[in-house]
């Protein structure tokens, strides 16, 4: 079991900063569109640097001149399990999914649930990609539909008010 979260993150664009624990970092992909609980979506993940497990429930200010300076909003945590399995069908160990470019993970958030997958493709940017599962939905779009923070329960809007 790893580390999860997804950081609603105004700063220069708004997005979605998506990370999971790889090792003694969290591993991170900006998304702009946000996750999807829906099969046919594929919403690119652009890598970001690495941060550290102490940023895991970060919400707040980043300051002006620093990176990533805007607002951060803790939009969902939890645990993951890695599921990707090599082709003698044995769990493959996470810095080696990382290297290869591929990614399989069971989330258990506040907010999202079940498989997802990561893809990497042309060099450097990936795709999240919901997978086909009791959780998966096509009904609504889980970013607009729960917009609070888990941590405060305040919309972006509300916690930049606060800050």
């Amino acid at each position: 079991m790893g580390k999860y979260v997804i950081q609603l993150h105004a700063a220069t664009r708004l997005h979605y900063d998506f990370r999971i624990q790889i090792g003694r970092v969290l591993k991170s992909w900006a998304i702009p569109k946000g996750p999807s609980l829906s099969t046919k979506d594929k919403r690119l993940a652009v890598p970001t640097e690495d941060h550290s497990l102490s940023y895991f429930d970060f919400e707040g200010h980043i300051p002006e001149g620093q990176y990533g300076a805007g607002t951060v909003l803790l939009w969902d945590i939890g645990t993951y399990r890695n599921i990707h399995r090599n082709k003698q069908g044995k769990i493959m160990p996470m810095e080696e999914c990382f290297k290869e470019g591929h990614i399989e993970i069971e989330i258990e958030g506040e907010k999202l649930k079940g498989g997802f997958a990561l893809f990497r493709f042309r060099e450097d940017n990936w795709l999240l990609v919901k997978k086909k599962d009791q959780h998966a939905s096509d009904k609504s779009n889980i970013v607009t539909a729960k917009p609070h923070s888990v941590k405060s329960n305040k919309t972006l809007d509300q916690l930049k008010q606060l800050l």
